[in-house]
């Protein structure tokens, strides 16, 4: 099978980089020696230096002692008989490398390249991997293997107990410190952060607190008649019946109530189609837009869709306005998404997957909540990740800079793999505990964050003991494509 006309480029430019490589070696021989011979001009000038000082001194002294011309001459001749001549210094010759000429599409390029190939009778039809002598193909296997290969982990007994330890810290954390929605101590804090960002952004946008208020209630009041957005519906008759819906929920169910792309997406749809879409029971509703839409070209849209949306989320990530104690925030990322889930008989009433999550967040299970459950999960991350560069520091010696020692490994993967299936486990069994048979109980007390990250863990894992000895493409491109972004910064 003939190569391909890239294949003979390959050829080519090793050929022209073997000639180059040849001129040089060349080069720095000629380099070498000429270096050589002025190391030994040095020495003869000052061995001639020497001799012509002393020949001075000892005409000097013939003359003072008025010797006759004849002795004079014949002292002259002996001390001058040592000197050496100087070599003529020989200018070095090398091959002239040949410059192709430029090429302005790809048909001109190969053509040029062609007719080199046939001035220097370059055979462009042999395999690709005769370019490789056998220690460049060694170390290129190597390099493979060290640096591009799914490896198995070579974890011991200290690294799993690191990773042990780690995730029961962090199920304490959770079990204990985070809980319920509102119950916990780091809920508490979360919920408290929520109001505050609400009162920062508000005062970003012109609000003054008024005195005698509950300032986050002011502070959400001026945010709702700032950030009007034409998707908050909040009751059943509002979509006219199509589905149920309360002050509760209607979060959980306007799509564009999500604090992710979704949400950001379907905010700007609403811009351009004058629909507002829902969510609901295994179905996706879109109904008439309440109030007006701003901007008339599509960029003033996609920028009043992007800057309300995001007002508007901060009006309801620490609930409504009206709302008493804790009220109904904004859905953590994607879990709206659920709403489609509409599978199973749970629960005395044989509720759907979907009713059974709804009732979930309307007990407060938000994103405020989420930032609470995110904590063990970060802490987990966090511990795992510098006992691991502490060990392999102090326990195993290894010198590594800080790039270097952040960089995922097979063995940093596995533990966080095991603290993270710790931290879970610890999580589903004081949920199941605390819920007593009841679903909804149950998901109230499971750390949706946690179980997330270890799915992710656990795909990897997975893939990792699938993959092992396999040449990793992902990471291999992403080497090429820096080593090819390198050469083409670098100059010619």
């Amino acid at each position: 099978m003939a190569n391909s006309p890239f294949e003979k480029l390959a050829f080519i430019h090793h050929h022209r980089l073997q000639k180059g490589k040849q001129v040089l070696d060349k080069a720095a021989q000629a380099l070498n020696r000429l270096r050589r011979g002025g190391d030994r001009l040095d020495r003869d000038l000052q061995e001639n230096d020497a001799l012509l000082a002393e020949a001075d001194e000892l005409l000097a002294k013939l003359s003072s002692a008025k010797t006759p011309l004849p002795q004079l001459a014949a002292e002259a001749d002996r001390l001058a008989a040592p000197c050496r001549p100087l070599p003529p210094v020989r200018r070095p010759e090398f091959e002239r490398l040949e410059v192709l000429d430029e090429a302005d599409d790809l048909d001109a390029l190969l053509r040029i390249h062609k007719e080199y190939a046939a001035r220097h009778q370059v055979d462009c039809e042999r395999r690709l991997d005769q370019l490789l002598s056998r220690e460049g193909v060694a170390a290129l296997r190597k390099q493979l293997e060290d640096e591009f290969t799914y490896k198995q982990p070579r974890c011991d007994a200290l690294d799993y107990m690191i990773a042990g330890t780690s995730g029961l810290l962090g199920g304490l954390v959770d079990i204990f410190l985070v809980g319920a929605p509102g119950t916990g101590y780091i809920g508490a804090l979360s919920d408290k952060a929520a109001d505050t960002a609400v009162q920062g952004f508000a005062k970003l946008c012109g609000w003054t607190p008024n005195e005698g208020s509950d300032p986050t209630k002011s502070a959400i009041g001026f945010l709702e008649r700032t950030f009007k957005v034409g998707y908050d519906h909040r009751h059943s008759v509002d979509v006219g019946q199509a589905f149920r819906m309360s002050a509760s929920n209607h979060h959980l169910k306007s799509l564009s109530h999500s604090p992710d792309l979704l949400g950001l997406f379907t905010a700007i749809l609403t811009q351009f189609t004058g629909k507002a879409y829902f969510a609901s029971g295994g179905s996706l509703f879109s109904v008439d837009a309440a109030g007006e839409l701003c901007g008339g070209t599509a960029a003033s849209k996609i920028f009043a869709g992007f800057v309300n949306w995001v007002g508007h989320l901060f009006s309801d990530v620490a609930g409504s306005s009206g709302a008493s104690a804790r009220g109904s925030g904004i859905p953590i990322p994607f879990f709206n998404l659920l709403q489609f889930v509409n599978v199973g008989q749970f629960g005395q009433h044989r509720q759907d997957f979907a009713t059974i999550c709804t009732k979930v967040f309307e007990q407060g299970y938000d994103f405020r909540h989420g930032m609470a459950l995110a904590v063990p999960v970060l802490l987990v991350e966090l511990m795992v990740r510098v006992m691991h560069m502490v060990k392999r520091h102090f326990v195993n010696h290894e010198k590594l800079e800080l790039q270097t020692a952040l960089r995922m490994t097979p063995e940093l993967q596995r533990m966080l793999f095991v603290a993270h299936g710790v931290l879970c486990l610890m999580d589903a069994g004081d949920a199941a505990l605390r819920s007593n048979g009841n679903l909804v109980t149950y998901l109230l007390h499971t750390n949706l964050i946690a179980w997330v990250r270890f799915g992710l863990l656990a795909y990897k894992e997975m893939r990792q003991l699938l993959k092992c000895g396999h040449i990793d493409a992902g990471k291999l491109d992403a080497y090429l494509e820096t080593e090819y972004q390198r050469l083409l910064a670098s100059p010619i």
